[in-house]
């Protein structure tokens, strides 16, 4: 968060969206009952450092780390925060003096701690002990939220708990002291809010959340039969497609999927961030696809789509709005609509903090493509991406401000525009080949159905590539027809 919006939240003060803690003896217990009342409303923000009043007196420098480790104990301690939670605090310097930000998401688990409900009402924590109004608070979250709708008769046998590795290692790749890490399978998947109670019926068991991050793909087809994404390249047969993938598995292989479908088909161009070679593509794809497959309304029929055009990429699913209007950086509110399908993918990395992926949209689309993105909230929610191959670049060249030197030489001729052309064929064909010798220096050798896996295109370009790559020196074909296997050229 940055200083002007931080200035502006303490210009307003606290509201049922903000509160503020002095702290000046450390980490207090109303802090954690403020984390209570957040999760169970709206979400919100809390800033350590700051008094009721506004007035900045900041926190010790010095032992703000050892906070916010402890702070990430507690709520990952269950006898304190129950559902457990994993929040993400910052250090931010405002004044010259150093804060304590901690974004709150909103939650679609009723949360406890130290076993006493908390709801925000106005800019206040407020205990709820009357039956009525806890089973009131589960059947607000249960209606707007989908995702926790308990399916009592799935069992263990019903989820890829082979997945689960990969989860841990993903979520300690971010955060070394990641509490899922030393979890146990059950431990995690309650942690994560993927074990549910309907307050209603009293049926307990793994929620629709569970389901679709870890479920195997014919549990998910029973649960939501119409589920899947759509993808399409649509640049040459403008009338039907040139390539297609039907993606109907779980999230997490789903995003894997759709990301290389996005890679074989768009061009990587090359930017300079500062000094730093930025792929521009993988970020706007990885938004685009994270937003599609978190915040859908899974029991819709509406079949999700991501398409690429010779001009734009677009997405579209189906959606739980808020409003039916273009969405900009201004007046964005984050609100997800799968909070804890949501919450997952920001602890394997997947998906940053709410609100990131609409500023990294607007930011990065331009310097891409020279075009504005355009975001649209409504039944259907739609990320439109312009996309010009001939905004391109040179390979001893970068943008300046988004906009390539070389775009003016480009644009120009017809040998220009054909010169960019086969630059980005260039690099699109590079990008594959060190895919293969990726994979070779990991295996010493592999078989051609290995590497169309790998290289992610048909078989009959597989095989093209892997020709010429042989005729270029870069590899050696060893043996003939079904016997045939490729190892790196010595």
């Amino acid at each position: 968060m940055d200083s002007e919006k931080i200035k502006q939240i303490l210009s307003i003060g606290e509201t049922v969206a903000v509160e503020f803690k002095q702290c000046s003896k450390g980490i207090e217990s109303d802090t954690y009952e403020s984390v209570c009342s957040f999760l169970n409303r709206f979400g919100g923000d809390i800033f350590l450092g700051v008094d009721d009043g506004g007035h900045v007196f900041g926190v010790n420098e010095k032992i703000a780390p050892e906070q916010i480790s402890n702070f990430i104990s507690m709520i990952s301690n269950p006898d304190i925060i129950s559902p457990t939670v994993y929040l993400t605090p910052e250090i931010v310097k405002f004044g010259g003096k150093v804060i304590i930000h901690i974004r709150v998401p909103p939650s679609s688990e009723v949360h406890r701690y130290k076993k006493v409900i908390y709801d925000r009402v106005n800019d206040s924590d407020v205990k709820i002990t009357g039956t009525g109004q806890i089973a009131q608070m589960y059947i607000r979250k249960q209606s707007i939220y989908t995702e926790k709708r308990v399916f009592p008769y799935v069992r263990e046998e019903h989820l890829r708990f082979d997945l689960l590795p990969r989860v841990r290692q993903a979520a300690v790749n971010r955060y070394q002291n990641h509490p899922w890490g030393k979890m146990t399978d059950d431990e995690l998947l309650r942690s994560a809010g993927l074990v549910s109670e309907d307050i209603a019926t009293g049926e307990k068991g793994y929620n629709l959340a569970a389901i679709m991050l870890l479920g195997k793909d014919e549990v998910i087809l029973s649960a939501c039969p119409a589920y899947r994404t759509d993808a399409i390249l649509r640049k040459v047969n403008v009338n039907r497609y040139d390539d297609r993938e039907l993606v109907r598995t779980n999230l997490i292989e789903s995003y894997d999927l759709l990301f290389r479908f996005a890679q074989n088909h768009l061009l990587d161009k090359f930017y300079l961030e500062g000094d730093k070679r930025t792929c521009l593509r993988d970020i706007i794809v990885r938004e685009i696809l994270v937003n599609t497959l978190i915040h859908r309304e899974f029991t819709s029929s509406y079949i999700a789509k991501f398409i690429i055009e010779k001009d734009r990429m677009f997405t579209e699913n189906a959606n739980s709005a808020n409003s039916n209007e273009f969405i900009t950086p201004d007046n964005f509110e984050p609100n997800p609509k799968n909070p804890v399908i949501a919450s997952f993918f920001r602890n394997i990395w997947l998906a940053d903090e709410l609100g990131s992926g609409i500023r990294n949209l607007y930011h990065y689309v331009p310097r891409y493509s020279g075009k504005t993105p355009e975001l649209v909230d409504g039944d259907v929610f739609r990320i439109i991406v312009p996309l010009d191959d001939e905004y391109s670049y040179d390979a001893d060249k970068s943008f300046a401000n988004g906009v390539p030197k070389s775009q003016a030489v480009a644009k120009r001729s017809p040998s220009g525009r054909q010169a960019v052309a086969k630059r980005s064929q260039t690099v699109l064909v590079a990008d594959r080949e060190k895919s293969v010798i990726d994979f070779l220096s990991k295996n010493e050798q592999a078989k051609t159905p290995e590497l169309i896996d790998v290289v992610g295109l048909s078989a009959g370009r597989v095989r093209a590539l892997l020709r010429d790559m042989v005729n270029s020196g870069l590899i050696e074909k060893v043996g003939d027809n079904r016997y045939t296997y490729y190892i790196l050229k010595t």
